[in-house]
């Protein structure tokens, strides 16, 4: 049953943000200038890392990528929204709706763990200076990026499997893009394995990221209280704290999706 009704749904309409048509041409043009910002921002910092050989540290090495994971996430959905502000049909096909949902769990997860390799870098700078180049080595920086890109191609391969197991009977998706549970509200078959899996997962990457944060954290603020300087304890102040709220901000969706299956 499940095999008859993923091939009776082709394409999917999504719902988009609004369907008061006035509304449509000044929410293109302001998402258009948020994506063209973001992209100018995060290629400008990627480009700048790369020439600048300064920059040839740990940090701007998980900056970097953390810029190019923001940069590929905002593409995944962007586009196509733009695309239905102007179009009279918001359509997207089958294939291109899962394939939107896979690259966007993709780097949601790779986010929320890029962020946690950047608070064991902060950790290791601040608590261990001086084995700081021995320990944050060329060949351990890549081991963490693979392993966080591993992770993420990991988790979204699972979820992204279960949701195509799945049979579709509608295909009106209440959303701008291809996210699971709006998907999950579509289908005629039974989501009790999926929604299992996507809480377990989301739970588990939560958990995970959370800890290692607060954990690296912890040490962090205990190194802060003990230096003298009070110029040199705002500075790292500073640099925590912007680093703890964009970590805040890119577990959210997480945060979301656990919580909406409580």
């Amino acid at each position: 049953m499940a095999t008859e009704n993923h091939y009776t749904v082709t394409e999917f309409i999504l719902g988009g943000l609004t369907n008061r048509s006035e509304l449509q041409l000044p929410l293109f043009f302001l998402f258009l200038g948020i994506y063209v910002v973001t992209m100018v921002g995060n290629l400008g910092m990627i480009t700048l890392i790369c020439l600048n050989r300064q920059l040839h540290t740990p940090m701007y090495y998980f900056l970097s990528n953390l810029s190019l994971i923001d940069l590929c996430y905002s593409s995944v959905t962007t586009p196509k929204m733009l695309i239905n502000f102007v179009s009279q049909k918001n359509a997207i096909s089958y294939v291109e709706c899962m394939s939107q949902l896979y690259f966007f769990l993709v780097f949601v997860i790779a986010e929320c763990y890029m962020l946690t390799v950047m608070a064991y870098d902060r950790y290791v700078a601040i608590c261990c200076p001086l084995l700081y180049n021995i320990i944050m080595s060329h060949a351990l920086c890549s081991l963490l990026v693979a392993v966080v890109y591993t992770m993420a191609f990991i988790g979204s391969t699972i979820e992204t499997g279960l949701m195509l197991k799945l049979g579709y009977c509608e295909h009106l998706i209440s959303h701008y893009f291809c996210d699971i549970l709006p998907l999950m509200n579509l289908s005629c078959s039974s989501t009790y394995e999926v929604e299992v899996t996507v809480f377990f997962l989301a739970g588990f990457n939560i958990v995970v990221t959370s800890l290692m944060v607060l954990v690296s954290y912890a040490f962090i603020l205990s190194s802060i209280l003990r230096i003298s300087s009070t110029e040199g304890r705002s500075k790292a102040f500073s640099t925590c704290s912007s680093h703890l709220a964009l970590w805040d901000c890119s577990t959210d969706p997480l945060h979301s999706c656990t919580l909406r299956w409580r």
